[in-house]
């Protein structure tokens, strides 16, 4: 996002403390646009077991309404409308990237 809006210098430092902090970047392009990040992959399984927005957010330490923007960015990704679809489209989704 960083990146998108001229502020390289931050994108880089925000990079850095990531990876300092063992998580991994993944860098956006055209292909990897339409595929989950891993937090929306967490959410998509949380609420597909039939957790609330609330629920997943107390497990993820986000508040329901980041959850609810989440849900709202990865049901187009999936192809999905509802919750209830959610846990066939992750079974066929291919597994998660190293």
């Amino acid at each position: 996002m960083l990146t998108s809006i001229g502020m390289d210098a931050f994108a880089e430092r925000a990079r850095k403390e990531l990876v300092a902090t063992g998580e991994r970047v993944r860098r956006r392009s055209d292909e990897t646009r339409d595929e989950l990040t891993a937090q929306e992959r967490q959410i998509a399984q949380l609420a597909a077991a039939g957790l609330t927005n609330k629920q997943i957010g107390e497990r993820l330490y986000l508040s329901p309404r980041t959850v609810a923007t989440h849900l709202h960015q990865l049901f187009p990704k999936l192809g999905v409308t509802t919750r209830a679809a959610l846990r066939d489209a992750l079974a066929d989704l291919p597994p998660e990237r190293p």
